[in-house]
């Protein structure tokens, strides 16, 4: 049995700690607010620009001036996947969930005979692979967010994809991320950055049914108009489709940002509320022992008396 001042010494310490993890939970908290409005924000001109390169790369398929960003190398050998993780831990599975679907689609393509490589945005996800697949990782970028995330940072992961593609490094691009739903569910998401590609994935078991629908909607919205572009399709391609690789990003890291806040958010609440738990069982211990000390020393007492009768 744990003596008087031990469980004291206990009981101070999970007080201690549930201050650090309530704190937490409201800078946690005072940080989502704002990380889900740019999230939301951002996903209309993110969504609607790869509804439009959609649609105007289909008049230029198979064509010998197709830009290489949407026609590819012509071959599936090489694929480079960006994970994109958090660099802090504190936020229960997030980090966790996305290197399991990295994982999952590393040890898929190397059975098929691909070559893999990966760059990971956020130290979690390199810190997480380098344990079983340290070899496939080519490049991290740190602390991109800080002191505050910008379209900058989304640019020069985008360059970096860009002009490895150029140096014919890899042939299929993938972006892993987690879309923010709510603060208590983020879906691991996957889209296809090179070749262009306007289909977000879901990962299996986490599809957003809400998703689909909305971008089933948005397809039968289309008109089916004929429109007359100047210059050719060709050049506007060859200049948005760098650009809309660096909206999707930035995209990407704003859901991710939005993501991490909102999971340490809901992390550090059942930690809070674990600790006051744990604060009342130890309580309790705490004063049935005291009183169990108390009686042995009332009994000792009676029977000192009773012997010196």
């Amino acid at each position: 049995m744990s003596s008087l001042k031990d469980l004291r010494n206990r009981i101070n310490s999970v007080k201690s700690t549930r201050k650090i993890t309530q704190a937490m939970k409201m800078v946690a908290a005072a940080k989502l607010r704002r990380a889900q409005e740019q999230a939301e924000a951002a996903r209309p001109y993110a969504q609607r620009m790869q509804r439009m390169l959609g649609a105007l790369s289909q008049s230029v398929e198979d064509q010998p001036t197709t830009p290489k960003l949407l026609s590819g190398t012509g071959k599936e050998e090489t694929y480079l996947l960006v994970l994109c993780t958090a660099d802090r831990g504190l936020c229960g599975g997030f980090n966790s969930n996305l290197a399991r679907e990295a994982r999952r689609r590393i040890n898929a393509l190397v059975s098929e005979g691909k070559e893999v490589k990966v760059l990971c945005v956020g130290r979690k996800g390199r810190d997480q692979l380098r344990r079983t697949h340290g070899d496939y990782i080519v490049h991290t970028f740190e602390d991109i967010a800080s002191p505050q995330l910008n379209y900058d940072a989304a640019r020069m992961v985008a360059d970096y994809v860009i002009e490895n593609f150029d140096a014919g490094e890899f042939d299929v691009c993938q972006l892993v991320y987690a879309r923010f739903r709510s603060a208590i569910k983020q879906i691991v998401t996957t889209l296809q950055l090179v070749p262009f590609s306007a289909m977000e994935e879901a990962a299996p078991g986490q599809e957003d049914a809400q998703t689909g629908k909305a971008a089933e909607g948005e397809s039968a919205g289309m008109d089916g108009s004929v429109y007359e572009f100047e210059p050719d399709e060709e050049s506007i391609l060859a200049d948005l489709l760098p650009r809309n690789m660096a909206v999707q990003v930035y995209r990407a890291l704003l859901e991710n940002n939005a993501g991490e806040h909102g999971a340490r958010m809901t992390a550090m609440d059942g930690a809070t509320r674990n600790a006051d738990d744990m604060v009342d069982s130890l309580t309790l211990t705490y004063n049935r022992t005291r009183q169990a000390v108390i009686t042995k020393e009332l009994n000792e007492i009676v029977s000192a008396k009773e012997a010196m009768r």
